[in-house]
């Protein structure tokens, strides 16, 4: 099966479109009291299902009640031909996952203007090799390549931000990987989108991580876990969502996508992860 790095890797060309500044003023504020929203879907927990047919994929997943989407790979549709499904079914999305080769060289102009097209306010970052982060001076290096990707993004109107998995978390040296790459990047610049299941998993608290960077966090990705570790649909496992969510003043986040890596059934599974969180009062 492809792995999310796989569905990255390809960007259409792409040429200048309209923005969604019209739902932007529709979004709650981070100071919205009660229900989580609007609420969205990473599309690679569909990916088979968006390889097989885009446009009914799009279709299933409004019809669901969720209103953003995030994307993996456009699956060889080009950037008009994405936001016009997008259009026509109610649906935006303010960020995609790229490959940090896409933001850097000839290569970003293409990508940037594809994100303008389809209305994208974020170019998420969401994998970095295991040659890149063998030790800390590693990880620097790595924090001067977004910091550049974030300059380059920020003079377009676009944020660039940063997808984490487990290792992050891992002590290196002495220390956690994750606050070097965040102390070593301007914050301006540099965004993350926080996996909840994945900082649980690599044995990080959200909680810690939300005080220590306020506002840092504008995204997350939503998925919850078993004490043992496996990964369940949202609200099925152990993660304190209440707890988390509260926080989410403090964080800035204003994005919320549900995700679920290996889904047996991926519409029951997203099915059931929307029906838990439309149901969440915070």
């Amino acid at each position: 099966m492809p792995t999310r790095r796989e569905f990255v890797t390809s960007f259409g060309a792409a040429t200048i479109g309209v923005g969604t500044s019209w739902y932007h003023s529709l979004l709650p504020t981070p100071r919205s009291p009660g229900r989580l929203g609007p609420l969205g879907v990473q599309l690679y927990t569909v990916r088979e299902e968006m390889r097989r047919d885009i446009e009914r994929t799009l279709a299933r997943v409004a019809e669901i009640g969720y209103r953003e989407v995030e994307f993996a790979g456009y699956f060889g549709r080009t950037p008009r031909q994405v936001r016009a499904m997008l259009d026509a079914n109610h649906l935006v999305a303010p960020g995609a996952h790229v490959g940090l080769d896409t933001l850097e060289g000839d290569a970003a102009e293409r990508t940037i203007e594809a994100a303008r097209v389809i209305g994208h306010d974020y170019l998420i970052v969401a994998w970095t090799p295991a040659a890149w982060r063998r030790s800390l001076d590693d990880w620097r290096r790595v924090a001067e390549r977004f910091n550049r990707a974030g300059e380059r993004t920020r003079a377009a109107g676009i944020q660039f931000a940063y997808h984490n998995h487990d290792f992050e978390f891992r002590e290196l040296e002495g220390r956690v990987p994750f606050d070097v790459l965040c102390e070593a990047t301007d914050p301006r610049l540099v965004r993350i989108e926080l996996d909840l299941f994945w900082i649980v998993h690599g044995g990080g608290d959200p909680l810690a991580f939300l005080r220590r960077w306020p506002g840092r966090v504008p995204l997350v990705h939503v998925k919850d876990r078993t004490a043992d570790g496996r990964m369940m649909d949202v609200g099925a496992g152990v993660i304190d969502w209440r707890g988390i969510f509260a926080r989410r003043r403090q964080a800035g986040i204003r994005h919320f996508f549900v995700e679920h890596d290996e889904p047996a059934d991926p519409w029951a599974s997203i099915r059931a992860s929307y029906g838990y969180l439309s149901g969440l009062r915070v």
